[in-house]
């Protein structure tokens, strides 16, 4: 199957829907497609990622692989002082993100189409968030924790959701070998929480 929810072109027929959850104690409604992470509801990981991050008020946020939009949008919420900018290949994922931040009544989101970090490659940012495209292959996934932690500020903060049985052990070793050290915040369901800061002075 080539039409994959990192596809930048999903070609499957549109089959639109909207959802309506609780994060962080709000409630939020979405549009969801076909073609995209997760279609039917939010996925759990996402969830347990959401309700574990911390976010200092005045952060600068990057969710990478940001579909249509949970995570960061949620994020947003968190830093009302802030600001989230919110990535993805998958050029349907975008425009439902675009449309569920005016639906939500978010205003401090930028929202990109970008292959990894390209459309941010000279921004730097107080907390990267990601659920990793895990069916794009390690590769991808240990570039996307090789670029956070040349994106990230000193002293910032690298959130990632991932499970067990999709590489979490691997994972933890690849972003413990750039930053040093990483931290097993949470584990729910075999979805680990891990995090990793960018300490001051450290070279990779």
């Amino acid at each position: 199957m080539a039409d994959h929810y990192y596809s930048k072109r999903p070609e499957a027929a549109h089959e639109r829907r909207s959802l309506e959850t609780v994060l962080r104690g709000r409630t939020y409604r979405f549009a969801s497609d076909s073609g995209v992470f997760s279609k039917q509801e939010i996925d759990y990981g996402s969830r347990v990622l959401i309700e574990a991050m911390q976010l200092p008020a005045q952060a600068s946020v990057l969710d990478v692989g940001c579909g249509y939009g949970p995570i960061g949008l949620t994020a947003a919420t968190l830093v009302p002082e802030g600001h989230v900018t919110m990535i993805d290949i998958n050029e349907r994922a975008v425009q439902l993100a675009k449309e569920n931040a005016e639906r939500n009544g978010i205003k401090n989101v930028t929202i990109k189409q970008s292959d990894l970090f390209a459309e941010v490659k000279h921004q730097h940012f107080d907390v990267i968030l990601t659920n990793p495209p895990i069916r794009a292959g390690k590769e991808t996934v240990h570039a996307i924790f090789e670029l956070a932690y040349e994106h990230l500020n000193e002293g910032g903060a690298l959130w990632v959701v991932i499970q067990k049985k999709q590489g979490a052990p691997s994972a933890s070793a690849k972003i413990e070998s750039l930053f040093g050290s990483v931290e097993e915040v949470t584990k729910d369901k075999g979805y680990r929480i891990l995090k990793a800061e960018k300490s001051f002075g450290k070279k990779q």
